[in-house]
């Protein structure tokens, strides 16, 4: 089950905590998130691995570019749906109708030489008159200076479209920012993603953006820490992981 607070947008992103890997036999895949492990499994080199322990919970997703012979320096890039294996980019991303207005999560990075890291949201709808996709908002985050430990960034997104969206993408890629060449060694680890904020929504929040919800998602029980700037009442609800309430205020 997922826990929200009433107070600010809490979306779900599959696989947000990256809690969830399935064994392909010689490597693991974090579930809902395509990355570049089945390219590069026959030189017995993979740039996407679970980390462990994560900032919250049992585990984080860790990307590394590496050097694979016949193909040269392969990115670390994750994307949340499906992988172009040929160009390393998105194929589809997943069905989303949130309007937020950031991207939160917890990362370290570190880039080798002129290489550089990013982190890109698209938020799109599908136009039935064009037979292609508009892009709603869009946001890219280049890493820059490193990050040797675990730190919190937030991400704005851009809106150029009013229209809610029907699908969203995440690109998590420790290289190739502005097309630079990826270079062996750059790292991109990243857990606990979530959208935040609803655009056309007063912002002027009681709440701070320091909450912690873990384990989340949930299986029993949970633990909600988070600071108020004022005095308020503030509810609960809990969801499963379709969004489904299972519990709320009475």
């Amino acid at each position: 089950m997922l826990v929200v607070l009433t107070n600010m947008a809490f979306a779900q992103i599959p696989n947000n905590g990256f809690e969830n890997w399935t064994n392909q036999g010689v490597y693991n895949t974090p579930d809902s998130w395509g990355n570049l492990n089945s390219l590069t499994t026959a030189a017995s080199v993979y740039t996407c691995t679970k980390g462990t322990p994560g900032n919250v919970g049992a585990s984080y997703i860790k990307l590394i570019s590496k050097t694979v012979s016949g193909l040269g320096v392969v990115p670390g890039v994750a994307v949340s749906g499906a992988i172009n294996t040929t160009n390393y980019t998105a194929a589809s991303g997943f069905a989303y109708t949130g309007q937020p207005v950031s991207l939160k999560g917890k990362w370290q990075h570190m880039a080798n030489g002129s290489d550089e890291g990013f982190i890109s949201v698209y938020l799109t709808k599908w136009n039935t008159t064009t037979s292609a996709r508009d892009t709603v908002a869009s946001a890219v985050r280049n890493l820059g200076a490193m990050v040797m430990s675990w730190a919190a960034f937030t991400i704005n997104l851009n809106y150029l479209s009013t229209t809610p969206p029907d699908s969203a993408v995440i690109v998590l890629s420790a290289s190739g920012a502005n097309g630079v060449t990826p270079v062996n060694g750059s790292y991109l680890y990243v857990d606990e993603l979530t959208f935040f904020g609803t655009v056309g929504i007063d912002e002027n929040n009681v709440l701070t953006n320091d909450i912690q919800i873990s384990p989340n998602p949930s299986t029993s029980f949970f633990r909600v820490n988070y600071r108020l700037n004022k005095e308020s009442d503030v509810s609960l609800i809990v969801t499963d992981i379709t969004g489904k309430k299972v519990k709320e205020p009475n």
